[in-house]
């Protein structure tokens, strides 16, 4: 079987061809191509994701859907959906934890790995898979997570220059100063004026802002889908609640920061999430916004104090690794300040627990 072309390569001959390449372009391909054979997850992967922590993020998650639905009056049946469930250890821990309380939704996966799709299969083999939200099925209300989704989806930067606004571009480069050749962002040539929202247009030189369409794309099929359907639904990231400008754009490859213009294709690019804007396009969606809060502030509120002393108390040998995983979920200097947590819901379906 012939070796596939490096994605460098074909950016090179790309750029060679018709010019610098949008970020959006540089970021979509790396990350299909970074996701498409590999399981980036746990210590042999790139990073480590809440539900491979502890499975008390799970089992937490699935009681606050147990929650709702009982609140919502336990319509039935009910969809559970899950966009890129990774090794499907958040669903598993999830759908025990519902089924204990009397509920069992058919599964449905948003998935587009074929490797990680094998994976979710061992977790979770009743699950149904989908390439994408159009083809969910749409007679029953759903009940959705998205853990560490929404800030793999390409991203559009825009770079206040002296000439005006400007799209940022990738480059090639085919020797630096160091004598090294090197992909680099540079401000493309196209006047972007007209794509920023008037409260920024003044905004001073080297301001940069950063918009995630595919964020809002996914957001908005979610909430039309809340409000025709019923439902609710967790959008969990790293991110931001409250507007702001710069950029986020960053790398992982083995648990570490690298440069994001280094290796495409075998390394993790993700942005912060801009809830604030993604609590706009929910409500225009259809969607109740039932609130924005920290990752650590809703797992508190949920009890994962208490889940963890239970766990603890039933296995003692274990109880520093239990604890210790509890506080890397919540405490401010490890997820919990920086990872938020959005919950939306059908507009007739009640508030949701951990929001205030």
């Amino acid at each position: 079987m012939p070796e596939t072309e490096s994605l460098t390569a074909i950016f090179q001959r790309l750029i060679a061809a018709f010019g610098p390449i949008t970020l959006q372009h540089y970021m979509g391909e790396s990350n299909a191509r970074y996701y498409a054979g590999k399981d980036p997850l746990g210590s042999g992967g790139d990073f480590i994701t809440a539900p491979e922590i502890s499975q008390m993020f799970g089992e937490l998650v699935g009681l606050w859907m147990v929650d709702i639905w009982t609140r919502a009056g336990t319509p039935g049946p009910v969809h559970y959906v899950e966009l890129g469930p990774g090794r499907g250890t958040l669903a598993r821990d999830a759908l025990r934890a519902m089924k204990r309380q009397g509920l069992e939704p058919q599964v449905h996966f948003v998935e587009g790995s074929e490797a990680l799709r094998a994976l979710q299969r061992e977790a979770v083999p009743q699950a149904q898979w989908h390439d994408d939200l159009a083809t969910l099925p749409d007679d029953a209300p759903i009940l959705l997570v998205a853990n560490e989704f929404l800030d793999a989806l390409p991203v559009r930067q825009l770079v206040r220059t002296p000439q005006g606004w400007r799209e940022r571009m990738v480059d090639w480069q085919a020797a630096g100063a160091d004598g090294k050749a090197r992909f680099l962002p540079v401000a493309g040539d196209k006047p972007m004026d007209a794509a920023l929202p008037e409260h920024l247009k003044d905004s001073p030189e080297q301001t940069l802002v950063e918009t995630c369409p595919g964020a809002a794309t996914v957001t908005d099929e979610i909430a039309r889908r809340l409000a025709g359907q019923g439902g609710a639904a967790l959008l969990i990231d790293y991110g931001y609640a409250e507007p702001r400008t710069g950029s986020t754009l960053q790398a992982l490859k083995d648990h570490a920061k690298v440069d994001p213009f280094a290796l495409p294709g075998e390394a993790d690019l993700t942005c912060l999430v801009d809830f604030a804007a993604m609590a706009q396009v929910a409500l225009a969606g259809g969607a109740r916004h039932l609130g924005t809060v920290t990752q650590g502030a809703f797992l508190r509120a949920l009890g994962i104090d208490m889940r963890a002393a239970q766990l603890a108390a039933v296995a003692p040998q274990q109880s520093s690794a239990i604890l210790g995983a509890r506080d890397r979920l919540v405490d401010e200097e490890q997820m919990g300040e920086l990872f938020k947590v959005m919950g939306l819901a059908a507009p007739a379906w009640p508030d949701g627990a951990g929001f205030r």
